[in-house]
């Protein structure tokens, strides 16, 4: 029997990038609005870097995926922006 985890098809690294950061526990979706919002959690980012640099998706070299989790990231804020609106 195999150890390893199947994890679903992604179809870009920007989507693998996303589904590591909120397994690692990074990022969370607001309930209400859907919006990913940043946890700011420096432990769930560095596991989600890890998980980057040792299992890149198929195809990617480590240094891309890494990249491709900084870059996610930054996209994101801390806070739903529909939940912030006055």
């Amino acid at each position: 029997m195999p150890t390893s985890v199947t994890r679903p098809a992604i179809r870009s690294l920007e989507g693998w990038a996303i589904a590591t950061l909120q397994e690692a526990g990074a990022i969370v979706e607001c309930e209400e609005h859907g919006w990913m919002r940043e946890r700011g959690d420096p432990h769930a980012l560095a596991r989600a870097l890890e998980l980057a640099r040792d299992d890149p998706p198929r195809g990617t070299c480590s240094s891309d995926a890494v990249a491709a989790i900084e870059q996610v990231i930054a996209a994101i804020g801390d806070s739903c922006p529909e939940c912030s609106r006055p």
